[in-house]
């Protein structure tokens, strides 16, 4: 038996080849799918095999539509599922068809040879990193939550949502309903019950597994099909094989056609632009939860999205810079890496640098702090590391950059400027090589500065986050660390009040700073009433003149982030 590249093993025993057909002769036991693009197993019955005669007899009562186009040498394989195997034909065509006792009974050569995937009853269908699969959980009392799909398998799946589905699990006193929404618009309901579910704080996600009740043939033959291309999709991308294999049907859609189900589809954001900035959110937080487990950089989805991000700051650059402040419902990590990346290419990507060198250093920015998400989870809540627990956490550098070797297209320059070098000061008392002034590019003293303010501007276990006033004090009384260069090239491009800034005016009013004149000035507020990152039910958004009606701005307040 030979093994092949989509995981079926090939069985040409003739007594096995019959064992494994005889499984079929039972109605619902097999499915006939044509080789075409878009099509799915259709139902047929396996009425008799005669391997003496090299016939095998079909009955295709119930796909009469298709009879005259099979008739004309269509090329079809029969698909089943037999003795814990799932198993299908090579591609064949019909001999003749004709009428049976109202029946319509068609014969075609019988096959020689079978390919065959074991079907293990643990065996899952896991959804890489770039395959997006919705899904909408439902109760038999109009409650509904949406989420991703993360593995898949015959009999059950584990879904990927809101904290807020918490609820909803917890009061199912009988099956819920799952609805899968795949790219193609494919749409696929079940009945399942909760079988268990871990809760993630950090990522403020709850995985649930759920076990498939009583599903018919059809949902079988369906299920079958979504695991087959499930897997056929993921293997494009394993070893960099992508370019080598035809995409899956499912996972076609327009590329201009966001899609319309999912976990980050369903939160409400204060900004059309930080909806956007989410998609790619979602990437990083997948990207997060591969290199945990032990996986590389996905290349391919890198790019992909690298050159997504310079697409939004092309079309509105405030409304990106506004849009990483209002991502509360991501993790930290992706928040300030997300940040760091849209800071840095607006402050160093000025003037106009070209397109490939800002690609790199997005790309490489996006990534730089990953290598954290190899930390124990007690590392994140030490307010005072000691020295091994320091040595630990300085260890996540070399950890993301042992992780980049598949990125062939990305610049090694200037991935050792944004991310292995963010972490160095002037003067040697970085880390993780302690570099010194002489071996540090100027992109890695700007990425140093964007990185160290955005870090401030954040809470840490051992002190909250910092107002931008003191960050630019602290950075300026430190020119032994931080090239003053670049500190005052950053408050002059964003300002003593950055975009994303939550300010005070004079009659009390709270408001976020949406857009600055060349000077500085705000020309674009939206009011608020919480000293909270930016939400939903965010108010008036006043512009120009209107903001002096609120009077003097009178200071900042850090936000918890």
């Amino acid at each position: 038996m030979a093994q092949q590249e989509d995981g079926y093993t090939r069985v040409e025993s003739p007594a096995e080849i019959e064992t494994l057909l005889e499984t079929l002769i039972e109605p619902g036991g097999a499915s006939l799918q044509v080789d075409a693009p878009g099509s799915k197993p259709l139902p047929v019955l396996v009425a008799e095999q005669q391997p003496d005669a090299a016939l095998l007899t079909l009955d295709i009562s119930a796909i009469r539509e298709i009879a005259s186009e099979l008739m004309r040498g269509q090329a079809f394989r029969l698909l089943g599922q037999a003795q814990g195997k799932m198993l299908r034909t090579p591609m064949l065509t019909m001999h003749e068809c004709h009428e049976e006792n109202g029946r319509l009974v068609c014969t075609c050569p019988f096959p020689y040879h079978l390919e065959v995937l074991q079907r293990r009853t643990s065996f899952r269908a896991r959804l890489r990193l770039g395959m997006e699969v919705g899904a909408i959980l439902r109760d038999d009392h109009g409650g509904a939550v949406q989420g991703d799909l993360k593995d898949l398998s015959l009999e059950g799946c584990q879904l990927e949502l809101a904290l807020s589905a918490g609820g909803l699990l917890a009061n199912a006193d009988r099956p819920l309903e799952v609805e899968l929404c795949f790219p193609n618009e494919t749409r696929f309901v079940v009945r399942a019950s909760p079988r268990h579910r871990q809760v993630d704080t950090e990522r403020q996600i709850v995985l649930a597994g759920f076990r498939f009740e009583a599903t018919n043939g059809e949902q079988e033959r369906q299920l079958w099909y979504f695991v087959r291309e499930i897997e056929r999709e993921s293997a494009r991308y394993a070893e960099g094989s992508e370019a080598s294999r035809l995409p899956s049907l499912l996972f076609q859609t327009q590329a201009a056609t966001p899609p319309t189900v999912g976990r980050r589809i369903s939160q409400a954001y204060p900004t059309p632009m930080a909806k956007r900035l989410a998609r790619i959110a979602g990437y990083l937080d997948a990207q997060l939860l591969e290199i945990q487990q032990g996986g590389e950089v996905d290349p391919v989805q890198l790019s992909r999205h690298a050159d997504r991000l310079l697409q939004l700051h092309d079309e509105d650059r405030d409304g990106l810079l506004f849009a990483t402040r209002c991502l509360q419902h991501e993790p930290r990590l992706v928040r300030h890496c997300l940040a760091v990346s849209v800071f840095l290419l607006d402050l160093a990507g000025r003037p106009p640098i070209p397109r490939e060198v800002s690609k790199a250093m997005v790309a490489s920015a996006m990534v730089h702090d990953l290598g954290k998400a190899r930390w124990p989870t007690e590392l994140w809540q030490v307010p005072r590391p000691d020295e091994r627990q320091r040595r630990h956490m300085h260890g996540h550098v070399e950890e993301l950059m042992g992780r980049m070797g598949r990125c062939h297209w990305l610049s090694a320059s200037i991935l050792d400027s944004v991310a292995h070098n963010v972490n160095e000061r002037l003067d040697g008392s970085g880390y993780p090589r302690g570099l010194t002034a002489d071996g540090l590019h100027e992109l890695a003293r700007a990425a140093a500065v964007v990185d160290a303010i955005d870090a401030m501007r954040r809470d840490r276990p051992d002190r909250p986050a910092w107002r931008i006033d003191a960050i630019y004090r602290h950075l300026l009384h430190q020119p032994e660390r931080f090239d003053q260069r670049w500190v005052k090239r950053y408050i002059q491009r964003f300002g003593l009040h950055p975009i994303g800034s939550l300010v005070r005016f004079d009659g009390g009013q709270l408001a976020w700073i949406q857009a600055l004149d060349a000077e500085g000035q705000p020309t674009q507020v939206q009011l608020t009433d919480a000293c909270e990152p930016p939400g939903p039910a965010l108010g008036e958004i006043l512009r120009g003149t209107a903001i002096q009606r609120l009077g003097s701005l009178q200071e900042e307040l850090p936000v918890s982030s």
